[in-house]
């Protein structure tokens, strides 16, 4: 009979739910840990920024979900419905009800295109991509890009990685001049944060690292809207203070 309640239940079976699950129980073996993830399929994005610079092939980044899964955490194959946090208590798309000890809610950032406007339009042309979205679709635009401005940017929401737009920067820099033509390319980055990064030494060091690669940065910059028939982006000012989503001091 299928277990109903957990010492330890964990929503989404991505590379944060993984990690969770089997460091509790490389350190608790009895641990009872349910794992709710729907899909069979493991993607490890952490590694789309270098498929998206043809340094990594997309194929090696997926793997079979059941395969990841540690030793003695049972795999629930179910969608996280509701929570019933005065119970304890998740409801899954089956309508099964699972209680817990301790609950890790990780099931991953939900891409909102339409949150911009003009990102979903302009994601149709053949100048505008997203790592997030098809990293290959970005090294198809690296490899047709013959020169020009090259635009890099984050919104000023939650994103996957934080460090992960300035590594497309900078493999993007490394892909332009190994094809020749980053010599007639301005290389932007803009970013809504105050800030390349803000952890020293680490700072002083990426800031070292724009200014040899010649990439312009600028920053506070929020980009707000997109017109895909002029190949303009618009940005507002970004305040520091006025959220807590990106790289500040």
């Amino acid at each position: 009979m299928a277990k109903t309640h957990y010492q330890v239940l964990i929503i989404g079976g991505g590379t944060a739910g993984i990690m969770t699950a089997a460091q509790l129980k490389r350190k608790k073996k009895d641990l009872t840990i349910g794992l709710v993830e729907p899909s069979k399929d493991h993607w490890y994005q952490p590694a789309w920024t270098l498929v998206g610079a043809g340094t990594y092939d997309m194929g090696a980044t997926r793997r079979d979900e059941a395969d990841q899964i540690p030793k003695g955490v049972d795999w629930v194959r179910d969608y996280a419905e509701t929570f019933q946090p005065e119970k304890d208590q998740v409801t899954l798309r089956s309508g099964k009800a699972l209680t817990y000890d301790h609950l890790v809610v990780c099931p991953g950032i939900k891409l909102d295109i339409d949150a911009m406007s003009g990102l979903r339009e302009a994601l149709e042309t053949d100048v505008v991509c997203s790592n997030y979205i098809d990293p290959e679709k970005t090294l198809r635009v690296l490899n047709n890009f013959k020169g020009g401005n090259a635009v890099f940017t984050q919104p000023a929401t939650p994103i996957k990685c934080g460090g992960a737009p300035q590594k497309a920067v900078y493999l993007a820099d490394e892909y332009l001049r190994k094809s020749g033509v980053r010599d007639r390319t301005k290389l932007v980055f803009a970013t809504p944060g105050s800030v390349i990064f803000g952890v020293e030494p680490f700072r002083f060091a990426l800031e070292d690292v724009v200014r040899k690669k010649q990439i312009i940065l600028k920053t506070f910059y929020k980009p707000v809207r997109i017109d895909p028939e002029k190949r303009e982006i618009h940005f507002e000012w970004s305040k520091p203070g006025d959220n807590n989503c990106v790289i500040n001091e």
